[in-house]
């Protein structure tokens, strides 16, 4: 039989001849890589902790907690302080650092479960539902107990655990009435699980859950449903559906009921974040509201704030799409609509501007209203090239052969705004990011090259967000893509307008050193059945 008394003997040392394996630990200690006995205390043994709540003629529940265990740490070594640590040392600090962390960790946890168990309603006898139902004292010994040893103990009462929970109900049906030791092993946290062991004590659960966080709820209707506490999982999914969420713990509440599969009141609380089928089938109508909107605000600010937000958003929804497959189907003919009014309406106020003299007042009106226009036909075409959509705006755009016209009548600091469409486009066209036929490419700059030449100082100088060597590159990649008769004709243009204007023109040199090389210096002969045959002209 173990005894509780230690006994302690001592034994008297005598002086040995020192030996070559002496010497050799000597020499280890000095160098660090073992500790000296002589000069580190000794270790303790870990300390356990067992705090109980005495019973009492109102007091039916014992309450044993058991910590992990505690590790003790080494003394700093006197003789290294002025050293560098070597690598065992570091290793010893950072095991302590652990240790004391996983024991202090400990402790608090002890001490949340020690004061809900405190405050427990059936640790109340004024107002709790043990004196009510004359419940008397517990008869079932409940046990929970972590992965890391951490051990909860408490009598509860069988009628209030089968009353409650399916799960208890099972267990404790086939037992008689005297005390049962129910034990739950391996929690994943024991201070949730003692929570909602209190909740099944409580009648009105609403009032009890007020104020908590979101994931102590969640973790509570984890365990709720574990164990088949209906009224908890009620309360705990009303309260869901009844306080905000952040994005972190809106996308936790969705993952959780998804894996609990709560079939009821889940509508209730995913309503904020699932659509029906009826309002996802009207997303295209939602969005040419919201589109219509942006274009035809009065206030210059808000229209700016909230194009930049719906264009950020739209972005995000490609991007989330790409992973998840949940696009938001925008439909095309939309998204034309859209186009269709903007040039209606840019048209419109280009006639009018043209007919009006230049001392009405009105004028600098309808002015202010052309840059407005195209603003807004900017940020449709930046949505239909997002969505890859723009091939078809490309041949509308080479088509306007009347508004280039008006264009060219309206003051190059009202009509700049314009050309950065032209310029929009071929940047696009450029990159790869709209596919068209070359004749398409080649109406495009007809149609609209001069006036881009035109208002290429003021795009430069009136707008911070243009960037010229974007542009130029973007240009230059449009028309290498054209037949060499078309880049030469084109080129040779730009090649005297370049030389007249200078920096008010698009700086297209690498576009005319390409164009010279490809039909001065390698010449690229078709032959029959598809063979390439290279003149190299350089020598």
């Amino acid at each position: 039989m173990p005894s509780h008394a230690a006994t302690t003997t001592a034994a008297t040392n005598t002086p040995t001849k020192p030996s070559k394996k002496n010497h050799l630990v000597s020499a280890m200690i000095k160098q660090g890589f073992i500790s000296d006995p002589l000069l580190s205390p000794a270790p303790s043994p870990p300390s356990s902790h067992h705090l109980s709540r005495p019973h009492s003629a109102t007091t039916a529940t014992a309450i044993s907690l058991s910590p992990p265990p505690s590790f003790a740490t080494a003394a700093p070594n006197p003789t290294r302080s002025i050293s560098s640590p070597t690598l065992f040392e570091m290793m010893s600090d950072e095991q302590a650092r652990d240790s004391r962390h996983s024991t202090e960790a400990g402790l608090k946890l002890q001490d949340r479960v020690f004061k809900v168990l405190a405050e427990a309603p059936f640790k109340n006898s004024g107002n709790d539902r043990t004196n009510d139902n004359n419940l008397g004292c517990g008869d079932v010994r409940l046990t929970v107990s972590a992965r890391d040893g951490f051990r909860v103990s408490m009598e509860v009462h069988r009628r209030v655990l089968a009353d409650r929970s399916r799960f208890f109900a099972e267990k404790l049906r086939r037992n008689g009435a005297h005390m049962v030791t129910v034990e739950i092993l391996e929690c994943d946290d024991v201070e949730v699980y003692v929570e909602a062991v209190v909740l099944m004590y409580c009648e009105d659960l609403k009032k009890k859950l007020m104020g908590e966080e979101v994931s102590k709820v969640l973790e509570l209707l984890k365990v709720c449903s574990a164990i088949s506490f209906d009224d908890g999982i009620l309360a705990c999914l009303d309260y869901l559906e009844a306080v905000p969420w952040s994005e972190d713990e809106e996308e936790k509440v969705v993952l959780l009921l998804g894996d609990l599969q709560l079939h009821r009141s889940l509508p209730n609380v995913l309503q904020r974040v699932v659509a029906e089928p009826s309002t996802s089938s009207r997303a295209d109508d939602i969005f040419l509201k919201l589109l219509s909107g942006v274009l035809q605000a009065k206030d210059d600010k808000a229209r700016r704030e909230m194009k930049t937000l719906i264009s950020r958003l739209l972005k995000e929804e490609s991007s989330d799409h790409r992973s998840f497959n949940n696009s938001l189907d925008i439909s095309r003919d939309t998204l034309y609509h859209l186009c269709h009014r903007c040039l209606s309406s840019l048209i419109l106020c280009l006639s009018e501007a043209t007919c009006v003299e230049e001392g009405r007042q009105d004028r600098g009106f309808l002015m202010s209203e052309i840059a407005r226009e195209a603003d807004n036909m900017q940020w449709v075409v930046d949505i239909l090239v997002d969505r890859k959509l723009g091939d078809e705006f490309v041949k509308l755009w080479a088509e306007q052969k009347e508004l280039a016209v008006l264009h060219s009548k309206i003051p190059t600091m009202y009509r700049h705004e314009i050309s950065r469409i032209t310029a929009q486009l071929c940047v696009a066209i450029g990159r790869g990011h709209i596919l068209v036929p070359k004749d398409t490419r080649y109406s495009l700059l007809s149609t609209w090259l001069e006036a881009l030449y035109e208002d290429f100082g003021w795009m430069r100088r009136a707008s911070r967000s243009v960037d010229k060597k974007l542009v130029e590159d973007g240009l230059s990649q449009t028309i290498l893509t054209l037949p060499l008769p078309q880049q030469q004709a084109i080129l040779l243009n730009w090649f005297d307008r370049f030389l007249n204007k200078g920096d008010d023109c698009p700086n297209l040199q690498r576009a005319f050193e390409v164009w010279w090389r490809r039909s001065f210096i390698k010449q690229y002969v078709v032959e029959s059945q598809l063979q390439l045959t290279v003149y190299d002209n350089s020598n």
